[in-house]
C-alpha cells in the first residue's frame, strides 16, 4: 500500500498514511485541529508541549489544537503511521456531545495504549478511512469523518475506563531539557538566546544546542520562533490587535521579521488567520 495524503479545502480534515523509511513530518507542528496519531508499527519518540515521550506500536496519541509537537528520533526510521487531523466543528460543534469527548478538552494530549480488542477496532477504523480516501466514492469525506469520530470516541471511552499512569522522561537529559522548554513556554515574550539560557541553567551553549535538538526535534531558535508564532496565531484569531502590536507582544523586535517567520512556520501570512472570523 503506497503513501496516502488527503486534505480538504478548508483544512479542517486531513488524512495521512505512510510506511516511513525516513524521518519526515509536514512543515507545521501545531494546528487548529485535533491530531490523531496512530503508530501502526515500530517505535517513536514524540516531543509534545514540554516533554519527550516514547510511543509504542498500537499506541494512539491525540494532540489538542495549537499544541507544539514533533517526532524526534530520526535514527529509528522503520515505522508505519496513520494520522488524522480533524477540527472540533466535525464532532462537537457548539459543545454538543461535549461530555463524550471530555478527556480531549481536559488535556493538551492523550496517549491511549490500547488493549488488543481496542487495537483491532482502531486498526479497522483506520483501514476504513484509508479505503475511503483511496476509492473516493460519493460522500467519502463525510464517511471518513464519521470513522474518525468513532476513533475519538473509542479513545475517550478507553481513557475514562483506565487510570492515567504518570509518564517518565526517557533520561535525566530529557528532564533537564523539559525544564528549559517550560521556561521558554512561559517567557517567549522576553529576549531568549541560546547563551542567555545556557547561562541561566548552568550548562554550556554547545551542550544546550546539541541536546535541545536531540530531545525536542527542534533547533533552539526554531523552537522559540514556533512558540512565539503559535501565541501570535492565537492572538490573531481571538483579538483585534494589529499585527505590529502582536509581533511585539510575542517577542519579535521587527514586524518584517515577524511576518517572514510567521509564513515560514505556518505556511500563511499573519492576516490569513484574521480572515477566519
Amino acid at each position: 500500500m503506497g503513501d496516502l495524503y488527503y486534505k480538504n479545502k478548508a483544512e479542517t480534515f486531513v488524512v495521512s498514511h505512510r510506511k516511513a523509511l525516513s524521518h519526515h513530518m509536514p512543515v507545521s507542528h501545531f494546528h487548529s485541529t485535533y491530531e490523531i496519531y496512530f503508530l501502526m508499527s515500530g517505535k517513536r519518540e514524540f516531543f509534545i508541549q514540554d516533554r519527550t515521550l516514547v510511543i509504542n506500536e498500537g499506541d494512539v496519541v491525540i494532540i489538542a489544537p495549537n499544541v507544539l509537537h514533533r517526532t524526534t528520533n530520526a535514527e529509528k526510521p522503520m515505522h508505519e503511521r496513520f494520522i488524522v487531523n480533524i477540527h472540533e466543528q466535525h464532532f462537537s460543534a457548539d459543545g454538543v456531545h461535549r461530555e463524550v469527548f471530555q478527556p480531549l478538552f481536559e488535556q493538551d494530549y492523550l496517549i491511549v495504549g490500547s488493549s488488543l480488542r481496542d487495537r483491532l477496532s482502531i486498526e479497522s477504523l483506520a483501514q476504513g478511512m484509508i479505503g475511503e480516501m483511496q476509492e473516493k466514492k460519493q460522500g467519502f469525506e463525510l464517511f471518513a469523518q464519521s470513522l474518525a469520530v468513532q476513533l475519538l470516541i473509542t479513545c475517550c471511552r478507553h481513557r475514562k475506563q483506565n487510570a492515567v499512569e504518570p509518564i517518565s522522561s526517557p533520561s535525566p537529559m530529557h528532564e533537564r531539557i523539559s525544564e528549559i522548554v517550560r521556561y521558554i513556554n512561559g517567557h517567549y515574550m522576553d529576549e531568549l538566546s541560546l547563551h542567555l539560557l545556557a547561562e541561566r541553567f548552568y550548562i554550556s551553549p554547545y551542550y544546550l544546542s546539541r541536546f535541545f535538538k536531540e530531545a525536542t526535534g527542534f533547533a533552539f531558535v526554531e523552537y522559540v520562533n514556533s512558540v512565539r508564532i503559535k501565541e501570535a496565531k492565537k492572538l490573531l484569531e481571538s483579538s483585534s490587535l494589529k499585527a505590529n502590536q502582536i509581533a511585539r507582544k510575542v517577542g519579535f523586535g521587527s514586524v518584517t521579521h515577524f511576518g517572514r517567520v510567521f509564513k515560514a512556520v505556518t505556511g500563511h501570512a499573519p492576516l490569513y488567520y484574521r480572515r477566519q472570523d
